[in-house]
């Protein structure tokens, strides 16, 4: 299970250190592709497959045809280096808006990883009483 967040910098060829608390579980080959609200998701080969199992099962309609294209168009198989850097592709960099500063944010079976503009942009969590509210409609309680 992911969680924490940490910051790292993004080098001039595109490289990242992934943190080492996160890079335990994710191993040295993992999946990363695009994500939602502006980050990159990024899940290690078992959780990848997991995840495109459930691609694979969803019916044949349009919007799912769309998550499907969404999800796997963009993704790329990354490996860490022997410093713990990984590579992160120009199109998903470009697409989540990664320059300078990353964000890693552990969030169960995967890692979202953001811009640290966007991060903070999406780090708003001024309204978690009134999202608080509404987790026992999804079966969670504190």
């Amino acid at each position: 299970m992911f969680m924490g967040t940490f910051e790292h910098g993004l080098d001039a060829k595109g490289r990242v250190i992934i943190p080492a608390k996160l890079r335990e579980n994710l191993g040295e080959s993992f999946v990363v592709t695009f994500g939602l609200d502006g980050c990159l998701f990024a899940y290690p080969m078992e959780e990848w497959e997991d995840f495109a199992n459930q691609l694979k099962a969803l019916p044949g309609t349009k919007e799912a045809r769309k998550l499907q294209r969404y999800f796997l168009a963009g993704a790329a198989s990354c490996e860490v280096d022997k410093q713990g850097r990984t590579l992160i592709p120009a199109n998903l960099r470009d697409k989540a808006g990664l320059v300078k500063d990353i964000v890693f944010v552990g969030v169960l079976q995967k890692i979202e990883i953001w811009s640290k503009e966007r991060w903070e942009e999406n780090d708003d969590y001024g309204n978690v009483d009134e999202i608080a509210e509404h987790m026992s409609e999804f079966g969670l309680s504190f």
